[in-house]
């Protein structure tokens, strides 16, 4: 899994990041909030460790944030000193999946990361055949069906498209569909992305007039999106497709 640690404390965010990566993660760590928010505009996380004493924009506010925009599906386990009942809550409140009192316990900090994920990837329909709509996966045959039609894909392209559909409106990074889709083979060329992209929205033909429609989005990767039947592509629905998150508030002085 791709997962970011946000720490202003270094030696804690490499701690956390040691654990994180001796347990099969690969790990991006951050020193603030304002880090964290750039970071999402160009990258996809399976999941968040945040801290919430931070100067310029502290967790729970970065928190808020996420849960306000497109990434409000992204797990999050706040790892804080705030030892206090009324902490617990108003980072609970504010959107954590899970919240871990300082100092980190490697064995339960471990626990409760794996919790989430298996949380996390308990909502993702994981039946042989899977239905989005008026598309039908099988994933013993890797067909796709829709309207009068059955389209067998190649394991790549079902993968990628089963991916889509399942993280639907979500903005997924390039790096992330690569590591997720590829597996360890995140460095391989863009453009082997982009040609899997192109035939899965050819052979689904995930455009406006389908109730579907896969959009790049710029400097960042794709989403899928639902659309209505008469809308068209064009600037409007690139628009949409930003990653962009609500604006951050300004640096206190």
């Amino acid at each position: 899994m791709r997962c970011a640690v946000v720490d202003d404390d270094r030696a804690q965010a490499d701690l956390v990041r040691s654990l994180l990566e001796g347990a099969g993660h690969s790990c991006d760590v951050l020193h603030s909030g304002r880090a964290l928010v750039a970071r999402l505009r160009h990258e996809t996380y399976d999941l968040v460790v945040l801290d919430w004493s931070m100067p310029g924009l502290d967790g729970v506010e970065v928190l808020r944030l996420m849960r306000q925009g497109p990434f409000a599906a992204t797990p999050v386990l706040m790892l804080t000193a705030r030892a206090d009942h009324s902490d617990v809550v108003t980072g609970l409140e504010a959107g954590a999946d899970d919240y871990i009192v300082k100092p980190l316990v490697p064995e339960v900090f471990l626990a409760r990361v794996d919790a989430i994920l298996r949380r996390a990837a308990m909502q993702k329909p994981v039946a042989p055949v899977v239905r989005f709509g008026t598309y039908t996966f099988d994933r013993a045959n890797e067909t796709v069906s829709f309207g009068d039609r059955v389209v067998k894909l190649t394991a790549k392209e079902f993968a990628l498209a089963l991916t889509f559909f399942e993280n639907l409106a979500r903005p997924l990074a390039r790096s992330w569909l690569l590591e997720t889709v590829w597996g360890t083979a995140a460095d391989l060329e863009s453009r082997t992305l982009d040609a899997h992209v192109s035939k899965v929205r050819a052979k689904l033909n995930l455009r406006a007039e389908s109730g579907y429609r896969l959009l790049p989005v710029y400097s960042y990767g794709y989403r899928l999106e639902r659309a209505m039947p008469e809308e068209n592509d064009g600037e409007a629905s690139a628009a949409r497709a930003s990653p962009e998150m609500t604006e951050v508030p300004a640096a206190r002085p």
